[in-house]
């Protein structure tokens, strides 16, 4: 009796230590999103309190959008780790243990498409673009993405050197962007940067993992690295091309933002808005869900906790996109919208450009995903480049993003004029850089192209365009592009200065000649 009494008592406290585990760790995921948010919170919060009045409902209606962000984004980022990332993790290793080519490339087109669907940021970018049916925008970002991802699972096999597939694909990208819409341009550029979201990148660099872990081979490592980096070329490939075939399908214009009279309406909006994510999201996690059971059938055959844990997982993305997409559609974009409108006329249109670069060093600077960035590739550089300097390089290739951004908004200059010298810029240092760099900064315009870009930037610029008459379409969007594509110069210049620090560490260690008493020594040459 007393032993049955011990064991209970074991079990409960065991139990009682995980609960307390699982609540830190959830603590922990939404204080980082909490930093991640503050900035533009603040800022905006002192906008509204000083040069740029807004309705006291809108106001309050973008504070309860900022915690259900916070809270949102909290839960999803614990549950895209206990969920997605074990299962990329786990697919990886039991595609290529397989060694079934074709089976591979299937899987891997079926996966990209299913876990892009889910996407938070493609989510909001579809419901925000006004030509393009939002169900055709997300199938064509997801066939772009999961032909890519095929492609990255071939080259993992062949060993084809990421550099070369770069440079084929952006060309690829160029020829297609010379005849393309101008109203699919600057859409098709920024579906690249808001696939590369919090709930793509991690299952996509677990996949990679688990693919590297069969591979015993010198160049595994590197290879896990350009995943992410091949996968955001998809959706911009796959969205030129439907801009030849599909003419739009709806009015080419951002309506207003409602703003509520009431708190009483306030709530009403949001009531009215989460049955509407919960069903969205429902049919967006199901295929990722079936395909979880059909491998953990097939394949996995997990133990029963690992099981319920990943189901647990899936459980809390969920739940997290739920929250978040509510306070982003319902109280964060109308706020920055109405934000832009308001700032874009009188004196205060001087501050736009500064302000968005103000915007866009904080929105790095307090991004979480930058921290690993910078963990990564100090541990790449054996500590040669410091987290420091890494993370003052992002801050400044962001804000300058977020001003060259806000330039296009005010001029309408075309995105070419900056997406093709950066490019160019970009493909270029691929040729003075180790390959894991290369890997690495196209990597991480993931990193730089947060929820808080896709979010309210995204609509504070579609404010600015709309009140001064300009194209929102082929203006406003691309802002998302620009900030994926500066980190692929800053940290690639990392890479050089590594890459010269590399070198005179070995001339200097290279030891002197040495000579014995018998050596002839010539002084001069024939």
């Amino acid at each position: 009796m007393k032993k049955r009494i011990g064991k209970k008592r074991v079990i409960h406290d065991r139990r009682a230590k995980e609960f307390v585990k699982k609540r830190a760790v959830i603590s922990d995921k939404i204080r980082e999103s909490f930093i991640s948010a503050l900035p533009i919170i603040i800022i905006v919060v002192l906008l509204c309190l000083t040069v740029s009045p807004v309705p006291t409902g809108l106001l309050l209606s973008f504070l309860f959008g900022a915690l259900l962000i916070v809270l949102g984004m909290g839960i999803f980022t614990l549950g895209a780790e206990t969920s997605m990332t074990p299962i990329g993790n786990r697919i990886g290793t039991s595609l290529t243990k397989s060694r079934r080519l074709p089976l591979i490339l299937f899987v891997s087109f079926v996966l990209g498409v299913a876990i892009t669907v889910a996407e938070p940021d493609l989510q909001v970018l579809a419901e925000t673009v006004p030509h393009i049916d939002g169900r055709i925008l997300v199938i064509t970002v997801g066939a772009g993405v999961g032909f890519f991802l095929a492609i990255c699972m071939l080259r993992s096999f062949l060993g084809i050197r990421l550099k070369w597939l770069l440079l084929i694909f952006y060309t690829a990208i160029f020829v297609l962007a010379a005849f393309s819409d101008k109203e699919f341009l600057s859409v098709a550029f920024d579906s690249g940067g808001v696939t590369t979201g919090p709930m793509t990148v991690p299952f996509i660099l677990a996949l990679g993992i688990g693919v590297a872990n069969i591979r015993s081979d010198k160049k595994a490592e590197a290879d896990s690295f350009g995943l992410v980096a091949l996968c955001s070329i998809g959706p911009v490939l796959a969205v030129l091309m439907l801009g030849f075939f599909y003419k739009g399908g709806g009015d080419a214009t951002v309506g207003a933002a409602a703003v509520p009279a009431t708190t009483t309406e306030m709530g009403l909006s949001y009531l009215k808005a989460f049955p509407v994510y919960m069903k969205e999201m429902a049919i967006a996690l199901a295929p990722v869900f079936v395909l979880f059971l059909i491998f953990q059938v097939v394949s996995f055959r997990m133990t029963r906790n690992n099981f319920l844990k990943i189901l647990i997982g899936i459980l809390y993305t969920y739940v997290g996109l739920v929250l978040f997409l509510t306070g982003v559609n319902v109280g964060f974009s109308p706020l920055g919208s109405f934000l832009g409108t308001e700032l874009s006329s009188g004196w205060t249109q001087y501050l736009l450009i500064p302000l968005a670069m103000l915007l866009g060093w904080f929105i790095i600077s307090a991004e979480p995903a930058v921290f690993v960035l910078e963990k990564q590739i100090e541990e790449v550089s054996s500590g040669a480049i410091p987290g420091k300097a890494i993370k003052i390089s992002l801050s400044i290739a962001v804000a300058c993003a977020m001003g060259f951004s806000m330039i296009r908004v005010l001029t309408g200059i075309s995105i070419l004029w900056f997406i093709v010298p950066g490019y160019l810029v970009a493909l270029v240092l691929m040729f003075f850089v180790p390959d894991i760099f290369t890997a690495i900064a196209f990597d991480s315009g993931g990193v730089a192209s947060g929820p808080m870009t896709a979010t309210f930037m995204l609509q504070f610029f579609i404010g600015v365009c709309a009140a001064r008459g300009g194209n929102v379409l082929s203006d406003a969007f691309g802002c998302v592009a620009m900030v994926a594509m500066m980190p692929l110069i800053s940290i690639q210049i990392m890479g050089v200065v590594y890459n010269r620090k590399r070198k005179r560490k070995e001339a200097a260690e290279k030891p002197a000649a040495i000579y014995g008493d018998s050596d002839v020594i010539e002084l001069w040459g024939e």
